[in-house]
């Protein structure tokens, strides 16, 4: 798994792609708080080597609270998140980004 922050020069935004390998997952959303857990705000595209990838732009200056959705039912964090949190409503952790 892979999280890249661009931050643009021009205005208060980070574009954050997110990556997740998953040859065997038919679909992958990265959901959180900056898209109210939505699971179809953000999927990601399969590329030909079956890693998922898809870009956000999230503003700067701000945490967000994230885990990826695989096929619609598992929960995934990214082990290169910023951190983690506990979340009382899904009784495990979310990954934390620091923008």
């Amino acid at each position: 798994m892979a999280i890249k922050k661009q931050y643009l020069k021009t205005k208060p935004i980070c574009k954050v792609t997110f990556s997740v390998p998953a040859e065997e997952a038919k679909s992958v959303a990265v959901i959180g708080n900056f898209n109210e857990w939505n699971s179809e705000a953000t999927e990601l595209k399969k590329l030909k080597n079956g890693t998922f990838k898809g870009t956000v732009d999230l503003a700067s200056n701000n945490s967000y609270e994230f885990r990826y959705l695989i096929d619609e039912k598992s929960y995934l964090n990214d082990t290169e998140a910023d951190g983690f949190a506990w979340n009382e409503f899904a009784g495990a952790d979310n990954g934390i980004i620091n923008l």
